[in-house]
C-alpha cells in the first residue's frame, strides 16, 4: 500500500541483507481522536489535515501489515500529554493515577510504541503528573540530557537497545537515543529548578552516542529539538533550542534522527556527518498526529551489520479512518472531556471572536487581559498593565449560552499569571520586542495578513492594557524594527522612563519564552500558579453574563507613518 518492498532474507556472495522499518511521531499533544473540543467537532484545518492517535495507529497497522510487524520498530520524539482539554482534563480535573491510566498511556500501549523521546511539554504539569505517566508506559521514556541536579546522572533512561531477531540470520540490535529540549529549564523552571537540569543535545549526544554505538548496530536518535539551528531563548541558557541537524553532522556513529518541537514536516532530509562523511537522514512528521514519518534501512551482513542505504517519507492520516480498537478502548475517556467542556457556565450578551486581534484591539483580547489586570492588582499598589497574546485566531464566544469550551478557546495553553515589576523604559522595550511580529511596510495598505505578519508566531506577539487607565500606544510598522512605538501613554499622560508598573504576564513569558527583554529579570510580584484558562472561566461563572460592550476600546493602533493599516478580513 505504501509502495514498500517485502523484506527477504536472500544470500548473494555470502552477504545476507535485511530492510527494517522505523515509524515514528511527534507533538501529538494530546490529540487522541480527530476532534475538535474548542468547536465540538471533528477536526479540520484549511489544508483538510486529520489528527490523533486512533488514526496514527491504522497507519502503524497497515506498514506492520505490509512489511511484518517483527521488521518494524514505532518511536515517538515528544510532546504527548498537553495540548488539548483531553490532555488538561487527565492532569488537572480527574489526575492520572497509578490505577487510572492516562488515555494518551493507553493508547501508546495499545499501539505498542517502542521508545519515546521527553518534549518540554511534558513538564508542564509538574514532575509527579510526568512519572506517573512513564510509570504508566509500556515502552521506555528516553531523555539522555534531563540530568538529576543531585547525581549528574540522567533522571530518565538515556537510551534502549532493542534487538529485532530473525529467523535463519543474525539478530539486528538498534541502538534508540533520546534527547529533550534545554529550553525546559527556562520554560518549566517552576517545575524544575534545583531538581534538574538540561544540558545540550549536541554535547549530550558526543557523551552517549559512542556507547551506544557499541552495543548497536544501527544508531537512530529521537529528539524533541527542530531540525534547522535556532532558538528563541536568547542568551538564558548556552544551548541552543533547536539544533537536531547540528546533531547529525558533529556527532559520529548516529544514523538517522527523528525530529520533534518544530512544529514543521521534513519527509526526508540527508546531512552529510563531517566526521565521518557518511549521510545522516533526518525526518520530522507533522504535528498532532497529522503525519507518521516511515524510514526504511536496507543492512547488508557480512560478520556485523552494515547500513546500505536509507530513505523515508511521511503518511498523512487524513488517507485512514481511526482504528476501532482504539476509539472502543478509549471512546469512555474522550466522552468525558465533552462533557466538561461543553458544560455551561453562564451567557454572553454578543459574539466576541478573536480572529482580528492580531491587528486591532478586540474585546476577546481586552477580556482576557482584564482577568488577568484584576488578579494582580489584588498583591500591589502600583498601576496595574496586563499583556497577552492572540493565541487562537478560530477562538469565538458566540452570543447566548456559553460554554467552557467556548472561553477556553480564547486561552488554549496551560500557563499560569505572573506579575512582576517593569519600569515604563523596560515596557517600551518590550513591546518594540513585540512589535517585531510585523514586516516593515511602505503604506497604510490595504494588506493581506500575510503582507504585513513577520515570520513570527502568533504567541509571540503581546498586546498591552491598562487597567484603571488606559494604555495607549501605536504600532507603527512603516518604521523599522526596534523604532516601532510611538505615543505611549498611560491615562493620556506619556510613559516616563522611571514610571513603574505592575505587569500580569504568563509563566511562559516571564520565564523567558520568547526571549523578551527585560521580563525574565524583573523582581515578581505575584506568582500563585493560577491558571490563566482558569481564572476566564472562573470569571465568567462568577459574572453570569459576559459584555463585549465592557471590553471595547482602541487603546492600541497599527499605523504606517501615523495612518492607520488596513488589513484586509479575509486577509
Amino acid at each position: 500500500m505504501f509502495g514498500l518492498r517485502p523484506d527477504e532474507l536472500t544470500e548473494v556472495s555470502g552477504l545476507r541483507t535485511f530492510t527494517l522499518t522505523v515509524m515514528g511521531s511527534t507533538d501529538l499533544h494530546g490529540n487522541l481522536f480527530n476532534w475538535d473540543y474548542y468547536l465540538d467537532r471533528e477536526f479540520d484545518d484549511f489544508a483538510h489535515n486529520d489528527v490523533g492517535l486512533a488514526k496514527i495507529s491504522t497507519l502503524v497497522s497497515q506498514v506492520r501489515a505490509d512489511v511484518g510487524r517483527h521488521r518494524t520498530l514505532l518511536l515517538d520524539a515528544g510532546d504527548t500529554i498537553q495540548g488539548t482539554p483531553l490532555a488538561y482534563y487527565y492532569a488537572k480535573v480527574e489526575p492520572i493515577t497509578r490505577t487510572h491510566v492516562h488515555p494518551m498511556a493507553a493508547a501508546m500501549n495499545a499501539i505498542g510504541y517502542t521508545a519515546a523521546a521527553l518534549g518540554n511539554h511534558e513538564f508542564n504539569y509538574g514532575l509527579q503528573v510526568l512519572r506517573t505517566f512513564e510509570r504508566q508506559l509500556e515502552f521506555p521514556l528516553l531523555a539522555a540530557n534531563a540530568l538529576d541536579v543531585t547525581t549528574g546522572q540522567p533522571a530518565f533512561p538515556p537510551y534502549v537497545i532493542k534487538t529485532v531477531w530473525r529467523t535463519g540470520g543474525p539478530p539486528l540490535r538498534v541502538g534508540i537515543l533520546g534527547l529533550t529540549n534545554p529550553g525546559i529549564a527556562v520554560w518549566d523552571r517552576a517545575h524544575v529548578e534545583g531538581v534538574l537540569t538540561f544540558p545540550g543535545l549536541v554535547e549530550q549526544a558526543l557523551h552517549w552516542v559512542p556507547e551506544v554505538r557499541s552495543k548497536s548496530d544501527l544508531v537512530v536518535i529521537a529528539a524533541h529539538s527542530g531540525a534547522d539551528l535556532s532558538s528563541s531563548l536568547g542568551d538564558q541558557v548556552p544551548f541552543p533550542e533547536n539544533c537536531a541537524e547540528l546533531v547529525a553532522e558533529t556527532v559520529p556513529g548516529v544514523d538517522a534522527v527523528l525530529v520533534g518541537h518544530a512544529h514543521v514536516e521534513i519527509p526526508q532530509r540527508f546531512v552529510t556527518n563531517k566526521v565521518t562523511g557518511r549521510p545522516v537522514l533526518l525526518t520530522e512528521p507533522l504535528f498532532w498526529g497529522k503525519r507518521l514519518s516511515l524510514m526504511e534501512f536496507d543492512l547488508r551482513y557480512d560478520q556485523r551489520w552494515e547500513l546500505v542505504a536509507s530513505r523515508s517519507e511521511v503518511l498523512s492520516s487524513a488517507s485512514v479512518e481511526e482504528d476501532p480498537r482504539i476509539v472502543r478502548l478509549l471512546r469512555h475517556d474522550h466522552a468525558k472531556v465533552v462533557d466538561y467542556v461543553n458544560a455551561r457556565i453562564g451567557t454572553c450578551a454578543g459574539a466576541m471572536s478573536a480572529s482580528r486581534s492580531r491587528f486591532e484591539d478586540t474585546p476577546a483580547l481586552r477580556f482576557i487581559n482584564h482577568v488577568q489586570a484584576l488578579e494582580i492588582a489584588k498583591s500591589t499598589s502600583l498601576p496595574v498593565v496586563s499583556l497577552c497574546a492572540p493565541f487562537n485566531r478560530a477562538a469565538a464566544i458566540p452570543a447566548g449560552e456559553v460554554s467552557i469550551r467556548d472561553v477556553a478557546g480564547l486561552y488554549i495553553f496551560d500557563n499560569t499569571l505572573v506579575g512582576v515589576r517593569l519600569t515604563g523604559a523596560q515596557l517600551r522595550d518590550f513591546l518594540e520586542e513585540s512589535a517585531r511580529y510585523f514586516r516593515q511596510v511602505s503604506g497604510p495598505g490595504p494588506f493581506s495578513a500575510a503582507e504585513v505578519s513577520a515570520d513570527v508566531p502568533d504567541y509571540n506577539f503581546d498586546i498591552a492594557y491598562g487597567l484603571t487607565a488606559p494604555l495607549t500606544y501605536s504600532i507603527d510598522i512603516a518604521q523599522p524594527v526596534g523604532s516601532r512605538i510611538t505615543g505611549l501613554k498611560f491615562g493620556g499622560e506619556p510613559v516616563g522612563d522611571s514610571f513603574e508598573f505592575a505587569v500580569a504576564v504568563n509563566n511562559y513569558r516571564q520565564a523567558g519564552g520568547g526571549d523578551f527583554p527585560h521580563i525574565a529579570s524583573a523582581p515578581v510580584l505575584h506568582n500563585q500558579q493560577q491558571e490563566i484558562r482558569q481564572l476566564l472561566i472562573d470569571w465568567v461563572k462568577a459574572a453570569g453574563v459576559l459584555n463585549p460592550a465592557d471590553f471595547t476600546g482602541s487603546d492600541w493602533r497599527l499605523v504606517a507613518a501615523g495612518s492607520t493599516v488596513e488589513v484586509t478580513p479575509n486577509g
